[in-house]
């Protein structure tokens, strides 16, 4: 497109034109209001209300691939792009405020006054809430957002900017990178290996052995997101000799999870002019794998905090509903509900530290190199 917009397939986008050209390909159903098209999150604001609410919060619309970061609305070029009529998208929303009432059989009409995205939502549960801030969501991918401010920061290293939340009709802004294998690299080893019995025994195997004993890893299973976006790159090992045991092997790919974040935390801090944080917290399932965790540390040289919540989402969801209803006045009064259950000190000497990080990227070339 002329206008400099990157259309990916994974966005809702090009996803919502896909299934208009095949049951609605001359519009007519959407423009007589029969159909609507949106994420998840209008989807559910829709059938909680029984219709009456048909909305999507900026989080979630800036994620759609329909959204204008310049003009905090729905692009008119995307949507003349696409050939998707304004009306049949939803009204873009607050993320925290009181948008109706649920209106589902055998529930209380509660209100809903909240809708926002998954990783934002873990923003504000982890309140990573000042310029420069970072929290890392280890699931099947692991995903970093830096808290950008006011104004959205543009990224020339495979990194992308979202609206973190939007209250009072004021948006902040975020940078998000992603890692695209990280629990799953642990699934592999439990599933497609079966060298652990469950993604629990993957700690305790780990810190079994003082080091992966020369082995590595690049878990590069579904590609490389950022910095590399490179779907075609394929997960490698390397280092293997007649002494590598599974503790090794599974050790390896836990540090190969912690390099693959801290390059994607480099990319975030590469067009960043806030100031680096003084730590970053981790959530999400294998943000519960200590040894994971003082890899982390060590790979970043910063320290890493795990919350007693590790569901963040959910908590960060909850935080600005009841924001919204009165139940907490402000931000400030969130302090005093975070609790950090760890803190995980970096260990290793920052030289020895960027010298085995240099190593670790050499062999980067080998998972981009083989063909997928």
């Amino acid at each position: 497109m002329g206008e400099g917009v990157f259309v990916s397939p994974l966005a809702a986008a090009t996803k919502i034109e896909w299934i208009l050209d095949r049951i609605d390909a001359d519009r007519a159903g959407v423009r007589s209001g029969r159909l609507r098209c949106g994420t998840v999150d209008a989807w559910l604001a829709w059938r909680l209300t029984a219709g009456r609410v048909f909305a999507s919060d900026a989080s979630n619309a800036s994620c759609s691939g329909f959204y204008d970061l310049l003009t905090r609305g729905w692009s008119a070029a995307i949507l003349e792009a696409l050939r998707v009529p304004a009306p049949a998208l939803p009204a873009i929303v607050d993320s925290s405020a009181v948008l109706g009432r649920l209106d589902v059989p055998g529930l209380p009409p509660l209100p809903l006054a909240a809708l926002v995205g998954d990783q934002q939502a873990a923003m504000m549960g982890q309140l990573r809430l000042a310029p420069g801030e970072v929290k890392i969501t280890y699931g099947t991918s692991a995903m970093l957002d830096l808290n950008a401010g006011a104004e959205p920061l543009w990224s020339t290293r495979g990194a992308y900017p979202l609206v973190l939340w939007q209250r009072g009709g004021v948006p902040t802004f975020c940078l998000e990178g992603t890692a695209i294998t990280a629990g799953a690299a642990i699934t592999w080893l439990r599933d497609a290996l079966g060298i652990i019995r469950d993604a629990a025994e993957s700690a305790a195997l780990a810190a079994s052995v003082p080091d992966a004993g020369g082995a590595w890893a690049v878990p590069a299973f579904q590609g490389l997101g950022t910095p590399y976006m490179d779907a075609g790159a394929r997960a490698v090992l390397g280092g293997l000799s007649r002494a590598t045991n599974r503790a090794h092997l599974v050790r390896a790919v836990l540090e190969g999870i912690a390099w693959r974040c801290r390059e994607v935390y480099d990319a975030l801090r590469a067009d960043v002019p806030h100031p680096p944080p003084a730590t970053l917290r981790a959530d999400g399932g294998a943000a519960r794998n200590d040894v994971l965790l003082q890899l982390q540390a060590d790979a970043l040289g910063l320290p890493v905090e795990r919350p007693a919540v590790l569901e963040a989402g959910a908590l960060g969801a909850a935080w600005l509903a009841g924001l919204a209803t009165g139940v907490w006045a402000g931000t400030d009064d969130l302090r005093a509900c975070w609790r950090r259950e760890r803190l995980f000190d970096p260990r290793l000497d920052p030289a020895e530290r960027e010298e085995r990080f240099a190593a670790w990227r050499r062999h980067v070339s080998a998972a981009r190199e083989t063909p997928s």
